[in-house]
């Protein structure tokens, strides 16, 4: 908790740095020993959480398969394609018909996707969106709430945003419904995570410490951090339901994590998996 406070207390840029000074001597002795696969980021480099960056790609891959069909000659659209978790496992399963296309708002990460995946892999293609947030980039003035995804109405089967919708306020991620639902071919599917607080969620928290804590309490939300208002978010359940329902999505499965105390068997990820799909 109180590496976390010290962390939000940085910048983002500040916070990109002490990452890359911290993992400097991990990273440097696998590229000297040459025990590091070239396609996987530096972990100094890694700024999409914590945790084993290459599993966590291979295993969301597979949830695209399982709940949002993704096939080997699908369309895909990563948003907040990080630094390419998503899109390197891609690279094995989508075929010469498929097509990824990922946008983020921190340069780096793009900047290393072109030079590794796109270089290679011509049907992966990777875009820098400027867009403000208090987490990750505070160098713009332009706002996710108003910003139009640039590609045509119904372009992809498949769109995912993993850990991205927990670092939007509500505008924000309404704007973002309404316009997955343009960019997605009728019959696509939407794989998404949030962290959702249904009516028991606060007190279940408020008895286990040790979970992850929203205690700063809004209208259709709770914060993290009162600070840096885009570290986590939590919306409550009617929320999520009523935002869909005003971008003309429907939640086809709601599949809750083990953030905040599931049974870990039952959950397929550790924030709450939601699928949306066009009405």
């Amino acid at each position: 908790m109180i590496a976390r406070k010290l962390y939000y207390s940085l910048t983002p840029k500040m916070r990109r740095v002490a990452r890359r000074i911290i993992y400097l001597p991990i990273d440097l002795l696998t590229t000297i020993s040459g025990n590091r696969n070239p396609m996987i980021p530096p972990k100094g480099m890694i700024f999409t959480g914590s945790g084993d960056f290459e599993k966590s790609g291979n295993d969301l891959v597979k949830l695209c398969i399982e709940y949002a069909n993704l096939k080997p000659n699908s369309s895909i659209l990563d948003i907040g394609c990080g630094i390419g978790r998503l899109a390197i496992p891609l690279t094995l399963f989508l075929n010469e018909n498929g097509k990824y296309e990922g946008f983020d708002v921190v340069a780096e990460g793009i900047d290393w996707c072109k030079e590794k995946v796109s270089s290679e892999y011509p049907n992966f293609n990777f875009i820098h969106t400027p867009l403000r947030n208090d987490l990750y980039n505070l160098d713009v003035q332009d706002q996710a709430a108003h910003f139009v995804f640039p590609y045509p109405d119904n372009t992809f089967d498949t769109v995912v945003l993993t850990s991205v919708f927990t670092h939007m306020q509500p505008a924000e991620v309404q704007n973002y419904l309404k316009e997955i639902k343009r960019v997605l071919k009728p019959g696509g599917h939407c794989l998404s995570t949030f962290f959702i607080l249904e009516e028991n969620t606060p007190e279940i928290l408020k008895s286990n410490p040790h979970l992850m804590q929203f205690r700063f309490e809004y209208d259709t939300y709770y914060l993290h951090d009162n600070k840096v208002k885009d570290a986590n978010i939590a919306f409550k359940s009617f929320a999520v339901k009523n935002m869909a329902e005003k971008a003309a999505l429907m939640i086809k499965l709601l599949n809750h994590g083990w953030w905040k105390g599931s049974d870990k068997a039952r959950s397929l990820n550790y924030q709450d998996l939601v699928i949306f799909v066009p009405q």
